[in-house]
């Protein structure tokens, strides 16, 4: 039979006949739904295959994550490592200011004393022979508070006892300080000063003025002038 005898068949039988017609127009529809399903499964697994993709690009960032947060870890611990030596060498730097700050001062009273030595060995004092004098008063006898620390230059030569504040810079509260000293460290040493010495390579005006006041010797290298208001 001729395809177009066929086709004339076909369409004659999908007229006359009724069952005929459903049965075709069930396999059509049986088609175009296979063919959805089709689309549908095909869809899934393009679906699929993207969310694998999806979680294999989770899985290299969780990852990567991880190597920094490792990373992070490290520099805690070596940033930690960092910090604790650092305090190490503050602490040691302390230890290091503070007695090159005693040695500078013992040196710096040792220089004041030879530039003023003349002047010195003309009042009977000898720059060699003065020795630092340190008391704590425990029970506060002599201070009348406890535990207070006197700190003084003195020369004792014979029965003569010599009282001496040395400075770079003599301010008025060194002065003051000075003047606050001199009868607790009688007391202490059971005799009375000869005299009281305030010796500073540089002195404040107003300090010479109080100096005469209380009775205290200030032997200087320069005046530095009250400031003008």
């Amino acid at each position: 039979m001729e395809e177009v005898e066929l086709k004339k068949k076909l369409l004659e039988l999908l007229e006359e006949d009724k069952e005929f017609r459903y049965a075709v127009s069930g396999l059509v529809g049986m088609k175009t739904v296979l063919d959805e399903i089709k689309g549908i499964m095909e869809r899934l697994e393009e679906h699929d295959r993207k969310f694998e993709e999806i979680l294999s690009r989770l899985e290299e960032h969780d990852r990567k994550f991880e190597e920094v947060m490792a990373r992070l870890e490290e520099h805690d611990r070596k940033f930690e490592e960092i910090l604790r030596r650092m305090e190490e060498m503050s602490a040691r730097l302390e230890v290091t200011i503070g007695s090159m700050g005693r040695r500078w001062g013992h040196d710096l009273e040792k220089t004041v004393l030879n530039i003023f030595r003349e002047t010195l060995e003309r009042e009977g004092i000898k720059p060699g022979e003065v020795e630092s004098f340190k008391f704590k008063d425990l029970d506060g006898s002599y201070t009348g508070r406890r535990g207070t620390v006197i700190q003084i230059d003195v020369l004792i030569r014979d029965s003569e006892l010599y009282l001496m504040e040395v400075k770079s810079h003599a301010e008025i509260d060194h002065l003051e300080r000075l003047a606050d000293k001199v009868p607790v460290v009688e007391k202490i040493l059971g005799r009375k000063a000869s005299g009281v010495y305030l010796i500073a390579v540089n002195v404040d005006e107003e300090v010479l003025e109080r100096a005469r006041e209380l009775g205290i010797r200030v032997i200087y290298g320069s005046v530095i002038p009250k400031p003008t208001p």
